[in-house]
């Protein structure tokens, strides 16, 4: 949390104002003088020139004469990218436009309970949010967003408060916002993925390769498919064992009976598994959550309904999850959450892992024993290997994508005042700066920047994965889901059970698929979430949902493969980046 801030001190008419209990705010002439230093300074560089800079400022200051001495509350998570936010941003907001913002930051559980609290009474606990755009399939359901959709409040009651350099079409991830009636819900602000991470410097060494290809044939490089994966965990585990007097392990993991479990899952790991159909930015008509939508309606997400919640691959997923975590990560990966786990990897034991956010870049960046004394990294990332059960045009990963959510229950004053600090934090003026400081990246423009090219050797991948085409096959969570409050909340507890050994991989994948279920089918009988709500499929057998795919010429539910570990494939991670793009793509 972070105290209110006194945006001016000094003068009489300030004193006077604060005794009288009113915030007191600065003069135009001192609002300028404000826009002109933050320009100057903390926004530098922009892609935006100076004088763009200035004029975008100038908007805000003008647009917020209304609102000028409000005081403003929002929430995001923990993440750096939010800290910045509260503690600079802010700042530089209500010197700019004389409205100031508590800007909270919490754990994103309890976020997620907070605003499903808001959306159950109807009564504002913040003035708006920073949630994840994994509630896309939510808002519009529940019709809680104000004037119905961002969209609609941006040519109505907000039209006036919408910036005219706001510029849409440059955010990378505005389709993760837009629900199926093509409307817009959610603003992106922040996003990172979940990438493959590995020791680019152990990948080299000749004596680590050649042991490699002569056990397995192939070369030792970035994994492909889950077997070269396998096989590269088992290698450094049990081959290598030692590097520098160290013991090394093949893989890293978390697996802590807590609710970031669920993200683990939730995160796509089922569709880089396989499960699932294909589409971007989710499988169609199942998605990566094993849930079927027809005609933009759920319809279930256990196989007998259609669904690939429980089916061979989603089962395959989680057995391979577990087996993984117990054969080559370190003993107390199983005892550790998403945020304990992240920083790992830059201990210098870990010679891989699969799933790795990117958010955690920052933490690998420390000096230590995965980064070289000029500051550039030991280690690279790159995009995930994908599971037996996958094929072409289907996801491969997840992005987190943080957004601007005005929901309708706040006072109108607040909701467009606050959606004013949405667009100053996400403007051109401060986006680059903001990319730069805490490596999250939202504008296309941003990416291209020759500042972002000058960053790019120290941050080991991420700015070429952002340029590369490959990223848009890293998606949120989609449209399917009708309820991401209650039906996150089933995934870490069934899944929890599994790998205690409670229960089978099936039998955890039974009972989420079960859950699921009976979650969709409540909000179908209570009709909450109207015509857009959940209409539950009558249940069939597995078979005949496997035919069906077969006929319908879908992917899911896809039958048990006969073998569920081709042979391992990797690539040089060299020539993978010189595949990608080095210049901007032209605009239509």
């Amino acid at each position: 949390m972070f105290n209110r801030r006194t945006i001016l001190k000094g003068t009489a008419a300030a004193g006077a104002a604060a005794a009288a209990g009113i915030a007191p705010t600065p003069s135009m002439a001192q609002k300028a003088d404000a826009a002109k230093r933050w320009v100057e300074t903390e926004f530098s560089p922009s892609t935006l020139s100076k004088d763009e800079a200035m004029a975008e400022m100038q908007w805000f200051t003008d647009a917020a004469k209304p609102f000028a001495g409000l005081k403003l509350s929002c929430v995001s998570e923990s993440l750096k990218v939010h800290d910045y936010e509260s503690q600079v941003l802010t700042k530089a907001f209500a010197e700019i436009t004389g409205i100031e913002v508590r800007h909270d930051i919490m754990d994103e559980g309890a976020l997620v309970d907070k605003i499903g609290v808001e959306m159950q009474s109807g009564r504002p606990i913040y003035d708006f949010w920073m949630n994840d755009s994994d509630f896309i399939g939510t808002h519009p359901r529940y019709n809680d967003i104000v004037d119905g959709s961002l969209t609609d409040f941006m040519a109505g009651q907000g039209k006036d408060v919408t910036s005219p350099t706001l510029d849409l079409n440059d955010f990378m991830g505005l389709s993760f916002g837009t629900f199926t009636d093509g409307k817009l819900y959610q603003l992106p602000d922040q996003q990172f993925a979940n990438l493959y991470w590995f020791r680019y410097d152990w990948f080299q060494k000749p004596e680590l390769k050649a042991k490699f290809k002569a056990k397995y044939g192939y070369e030792l490089g970035v994994p492909v498919n889950w077997s070269a994966y396998e096989d590269i965990a088992d290698f450094f585990t049990n081959d290598v064992k030692e590097i520098d007097g160290q013991k090394v392990y093949g893989h890293m993991d978390y697996g802590k009976k807590d609710p970031s479990l669920g993200w683990r899952f939730t995160d796509a790991w089922l569709s880089m598994a396989g499960a699932g159909d294909r589409g971007l930015p989710n499988g169609r008509p199942v998605d990566e959550w094993g849930i079927r939508a027809e005609n933009g309606i759920p319809v279930g997400s256990s196989v007998t309904r259609g669904g690939d919640a429980n089916g061979p691959a989603a089962v395959y997923a989680l057995t391979k999850y577990i087996e993984w975590l117990k054969k080559y990560a370190p003993p107390e990966a199983a005892g550790m959450d998403f945020l304990e786990s992240g920083p790992v990897v830059g201990q210098g034991h870990i010679a891989q892992q699969i799933f790795w956010y990117s958010a955690f870049t920052d933490s690998a960046r420390q000096p230590g024993p995965v980064m070289n004394e000029d500051g550039t990294p030991k280690w690279r990332m790159a995009p995930s290997p994908h599971g037996a059960y996958w094929k072409e045009g289907m996801k491969l990963g997840y992005q987190d994508v943080g957004c601007w959510t005005m929901l309708k229950y706040a006072p109108l004053e607040h909701v467009k005042a606050g959606w004013l600090y949405a667009q100053f934090c996400t403007s051109k003026t401060v986006s680059l700066k903001k990319a730069l400081k805490t490596l999250h990246l939202i504008r296309e423009s941003d990416v291209w920047h020759p500042a972002m090219t000058e960053l790019a050797p120290k941050v080991g991948g991420l700015v070429e994965f952002y340029r590369s085409p490959a990223r848009k096959q890293w998606t949120p969570t989609g449209v399917n889901v009708p309820d991401y409050a209650k039906m996150s909340q089933v995934w870490w507890q069934n899944i929890a059970n599994a790998i205690s050994g409670q229960v089978t991989p099936q039998q955890a994948m039974d009972g989420l698929a079960r859950d699921q279920d009976a979650i969709m089918a409540r909000l179908e009988k209570s009709g909450v979430q109207g015509k857009l709500g959940p209409k539950m499929n009558k249940e069939e057998t597995a078979e005949y949902w496997f035919a069906r795919a077969e006929k319908d010429g879908n992917l899911a539910p896809q039958r048990k493969l006969a073998n569920e570990k081709p042979k391992g494939e990797t690539v040089d991670y060299d020539a993978l980046i010189k595949s990608w793009p080095s210049t901007p793509p032209k605009k239509a």
